[in-house]
Order: C-alpha cells, then structure tokens, then sequence
C-alpha cells in the first residue's frame, strides 16, 4: 500500500499545477503527446534517484529500474509503486497500446510494452517531459504541499 495520497488536485490546485508547465510538457501532459525520441532531458541520465510526475509530484519510478531500451526515450522495469500509475488502452495511431497515467492527477506520462528486460518483461517508455527527478537524498517534490 502507498504512502502517499492518491487523492486528486482539485480544480484549484490542478490550474496551479498546470500554470507552472511549458509548451512542450503542457503537450505531453495534458494533451497526450510524444516528445521526439533521443531528445528528452532524463534520456541518458544515471543519477540515483526518484522520477515523479512532473505535474502532481507522485513518485512513478526509481533509478534503479531504469535501463536503455534503444528506444530514445527513458525507460524503466516497473513502477515505484504499481498504484502511482493508471493503464489505458490507447487505440490511436492505427496500433493497440497500453497508455500510462499518472495515478494521481491522471496526466499522460506514456506507454507500457511486453518487450522489457528480465525479470519484469515490462518496458515503461515516458516521456521526459512528463518526469521530473530527485537524486537519492533530496526531498521529493510536494507541490500539492501534501507533506509526503
């Protein structure tokens, strides 16, 4: 069970939230959209730590399941807690996928597929602009000041 509360933004807070992105992470958030591959920010990125939501702050995945898939985006094993993230069937672009949103604030944060490493099998492709990362000793974003 999750120690951080599910709850979602009210309406308020959800327009502050929203207030604080830019274009492209408005796009990807709200709008469903798809950075271009090899461009994001947490691509190549190896620091320990927590990635979270970057509207909402909910911890999605840790460091530590992140791998190369090859694919240009930043991917990961499995989620920091299966309940900080919603599966959608995503039926657009001609193809059947698995969307992935965040379990708070339901914001898009991109797609699962069954072509992952071991043990898992899972490859959770996110976009960049949906995260936002902490490093192993920093506080995690509160920007819902739920004091989680």
């Amino acid at each position: 069970m999750t120690r951080f509360d599910l709850t979602p933004p009210s309406p308020q807070e959800r327009q502050r939230l929203e207030a604080s992105l830019s274009r492209d992470e408005r796009d990807v958030l709200l709008h469903h959209g798809t950075e271009r591959p090899f461009c994001g920010l947490f691509v190549h990125e190896k620091t320990a730590g927590v990635y979270s939501c970057r509207l909402c702050g909910l911890p999605l995945f840790r460091a530590t399941e992140k791998f190369d898939s090859g694919t240009g985006w930043p991917s990961f094993t499995e989620p920091y807690d299966p309940s900080h993230l919603r599966e959608i069937r995503d039926g657009s672009h001609g193809m059947v996928r698995t969307e992935i949103r965040c379990g708070r604030c339901d914001s898009h944060q991109g797609h699962v597929f069954a072509d992952g490493p071991p043990p898992t099998g899972q490859r959770y492709c996110i976009n960049s602009a949906a995260l936002q990362f902490t490093a192993d000793g920093q506080p995690l974003p509160d920007p819902l000041g739920r004091g989680e």
